[in-house]
């Protein structure tokens, strides 16, 4: 991929990014990511921007990633999806290994779910969410309050009610994180919902990856924590 370089201005309209690249040219890019990026807009950090071959889309690049520290930090959330896909597809996860079928956006109920997967004795509804918030030790979701999300783990409840296995896929994208938890802080309901989910059988994987401009490789699966706590009682900020 031939990135373009340069340093994060401002995000507006929710969906639109400016940045200064490398050779001094401010241009606007698409952010694919619907929440508020809390944690991740950081002032003249170096950002990544992939160009787009679509010549009638108005802006004509994406937003990849952003480095925040030292840490590489992967914002697109349609990312998060294919990664999902290539871990499956490739058997890099344990609980996954013996998969014979492997679909993307499969209708369940009232949803399209990201994932549905088969193996020999077991069929699977998988769905995918994208991790940035960052608050000390913890990788945090979401960062905006999502009634989208709450439906998507009410559908997978249902699934496990027919006999299906569900879980959800917290593709982390970024490795300055030790420790997965639902943001209380943002979403207290998306919080119930995920214990609910939880206790009724709905699998839970935070699976943090190194990304850089260089590709991305799975660095580790994360415990999680889904009890209510105050985030004001973690050490250290967001950035």
């Amino acid at each position: 991929m031939n990135y373009i370089y340069g340093k994060f201005k401002k995000r507006y309209k929710r969906f639109l990014v400016d940045v200064l690249t490398d050779d001094n040219k401010l241009v606007t890019a698409h952010c694919t990511n619907s929440g508020s990026l809390k944690s991740c807009l950081i002032p003249d950090a170096p950002v990544v921007l992939s160009p787009v071959k679509n010549p009638n889309r108005k802006t004509k690049f994406t937003w990849e990633m952003i480095k925040i520290g030292d840490t590489w930090v992967g914002v697109n959330t349609m990312k998060a999806n294919e990664i999902a896909f290539k871990l499956l597809a490739d058997k890099k996860l344990k609980d996954f290994e013996d998969l014979t079928i492997i679909k993307r956006e499969v209708k369940f109920g009232n949803s399209r779910i990201d994932l549905y997967a088969e193996s020999k004795n077991d069929k699977f509804f998988i769905e995918v969410k994208n991790v940035t918030y960052r608050h000390g030790d913890y990788a945090l979701f979401p960062d905006a309050k999502t009634t989208r999300g709450q439906k998507h783990l009410t559908e997978l409840m249902k699934a496990i009610d027919q006999g299906y296995k569900a879980a959800m896929f917290f593709i982390i994208q970024r490795t300055d994180t030790k420790i997965f938890a639902p943001a209380w802080n943002i979403d207290p309901q998306y919080a119930t919902l995920l214990q609910q989910a939880y206790d009724k059988g709905v699998q839970i994987y935070p699976i943090q990856i190194q990304i850089s401009p260089q590709g991305w490789q799975l660095h580790k699966i994360l415990p999680f924590k889904l009890e209510k706590f105050n985030i004001d009682s973690l050490q250290d900020n967001e950035n």
